[in-house]
Parts: C-alpha cells; sequence; structure tokens
C-alpha cells in the first residue's frame, strides 16, 4: 500500500529543505531530541509522531515553492521573423545573451541562437548573412511554462533547453535562463 519513511530518508529530506532538527521539531510539536533520535535509528516513533514529523515536513516543502515569476526576465528582448540576422547579432552582443526567442503579436514562433547565426553565415561575404531575415534560419522555439510554476520544475528544463518563456494569457511575459537560476544561490533568505 505504502511504505513509511526510514530514518535516513527522513534527515536527508528534513536537510534538502534546509531545516534544522530544531526547527522540524517546532513545526512538528515534538522535541529537538526527539528528532535526533528518529534519524539517528536509535527509537521507533509512534505513528501519530511520525504523522506530526511528515506532516510538518510536507508543509515545509510547499511552503519553499519559489514560483519562476519571481526570477524571470521582463521584458523580454526579442526579433521578429521579419527582422535580420544582424539585428539579432546585435541585440544578442549588446544584452550579452546567446540566444533570443522569436516573437509575433506576443506569441512565440521560433527562437534564435548564435549557433544558427554560425551555421546560416556566409564567410566569403557575412554581408549577406547579415540582411538574411530571422524567419530563414531560426529554429524551434522555447518550451513555455506560467509564472507560478515552481523553478524546480523549470531548472529541470533549463537542463535541456536553452530557455524557458513564462506565459501569461497566451503572451510572452518571462524568460528564464541559467543565469536567472544560478542566482538564486546568492539570495539571502
Amino acid at each position: 500500500m505504502f511504505e513509511l519513511p526510514t530514518p535516513e530518508e527522513l534527515r536527508k529530506y528534513r536537510k534538502r529543505l534546509g531545516l534544522t532538527q530544531t526547527q522540524l521539531a517546532k513545526k512538528a510539536g515534538v522535541s529537538q531530541s526527539l528528532i535526533a533520535r528518529i534519524e539517528a535509528g536509535d527509537i521507533d516513533p509512534r505513528l501519530s509522531t511520525l504523522r506530526k514529523i511528515v506532516n510538518a515536513l510536507k508543509e515545509a516543502d510547499s511552503s519553499s515553492v519559489i514560483p519562476v515569476g519571481r526570477v524571470m526576465k521582463s521584458p523580454v528582448i526579442h526579433v521578429s521573423q521579419r527582422d535580420t540576422v544582424g539585428e539579432a547579432s546585435r541585440l544578442m552582443e549588446k544584452y550579452g545573451i546567446s540566444q533570443l526567442p522569436v516573437l509575433e503579436d506576443g506569441v512565440q514562433v521560433g527562437s534564435i541562437t548564435e549557433d544558427q547565426v554560425l551555421k546560416a553565415m556566409d564567410f566569403d561575404d557575412p554581408s549577406k548573412t547579415r540582411v538574411q531575415k530571422v524567419g530563414e534560419v531560426m529554429g524551434e522555439g522555447f518550451p513555455t511554462v506560467s509564472g507560478d510554476v515552481d523553478v524546480r520544475a523549470v531548472s529541470k528544463l533549463i537542463e535541456t533547453h536553452r530557455a524557458v518563456l513564462v506565459v501569461e494569457k497566451g503572451k510572452v511575459r518571462g524568460i528564464v535562463t541559467k543565469a536567472d537560476l544560478l542566482k538564486l544561490v546568492g539570495q539571502k533568505k
């Protein structure tokens, strides 16, 4: 039916949430020494006590949700399909970014990256590439999420995509990249 967590699983879960034994004990309404003894495997707690501890961990976990809307960049620097590759390259250089979403009326239709620009580049005559339309070289768009999605879910998408767009009411409202998620490391609670 279901398994009860082991002492080691409880300890790992508590640590992942950044809680001390004292903090968890206070949330669960038990003593810190009881938490320590349970985590060490010295005692088998009563089911009611274990339930209090697990519920306190679940509550702490849900309160630690960071909505992606808090870390996204807005307004989104973008290009349209009709813009030139030269304009896209200038924007990437100006803002120190390596990709841009391609939007039409606030809706994503694709993306353009430094790699795509380099693949399209005519090194014998770069001016040809400069005037090419973004729509001729763009690739598929970035994944999209709503602004209330937890950053943990977005971090999984960022592992395999260059960016994630935040969409509200069908329109692109923000963008999240690895750099935005890394900023969380330096923030104080």
